[in-house]
């Protein structure tokens, strides 16, 4: 038999021995469960598994509502970026239109000028009858309009329905 531990008293009498026997019993079986336990490889496993699974799907909340923040960010930095550029893009249009503006007027002149020449040259180089000639034909075409169009939207319609054949 072996001797108790110095630490602890003995027993006064056999009522108290049987407390300190049953106690000991008591620790003893906690231990053996315990023992047990770590031997049934299987239950760890599955319970390092279970662990294992709760702790990615808690990082993989994480993850998700990091992702789901950094998304909103960019966005909000995008839309702000596209607000800089369409501002941007307006003051460039508005200060263009002005050299726009100048540069039409100056065509415009530019052409009307080359007609005005081209008019005066007509004017001195074709001959008398060839004049006469376009002058009657540019009024009748001012006078007859009308006719004009309708013959060549029939003309024009001839030809498509021509064409489908």
């Amino acid at each position: 038999m072996t001797q108790p531990p110095h630490d602890e008293p003995t027993a006064a009498g056999p009522e108290e021995l049987r407390e300190q026997v049953e106690q000991t019993r008591h620790e003893l079986g906690e231990t053996v469960e315990a023992l047990a336990a770590k031997t049934d490889v299987k239950a760890r496993a599955q319970e390092k598994a279970a662990d294992v699974k709760e702790q990615a799907a808690a990082k993989a909340a994480d993850v998700k509502e990091q992702a789901t923040a950094k998304a909103a960010d960019v966005k909000e930095q995008a839309a702000a970026k596209a607000a800089q550029l369409k501002d941007k893009a307006g003051g460039l249009a508005h200060q263009a239109q002005p050299l726009i503006k100048d540069k039409a007027t100056r065509v415009a002149d530019q052409t009307r000028d080359k007609a005005a020449q081209a008019g005066r040259l007509w004017q001195e180089k074709a001959p008398e009858p060839v004049r006469q000639t376009t002058a009657r034909t540019a009024r009748w075409t001012r006078d007859n309009r009308a006719l004009l169009l309708a013959g060549g939207t029939a003309l024009v319609l001839w030809l498509a329905c021509r064409r489908k054949r």
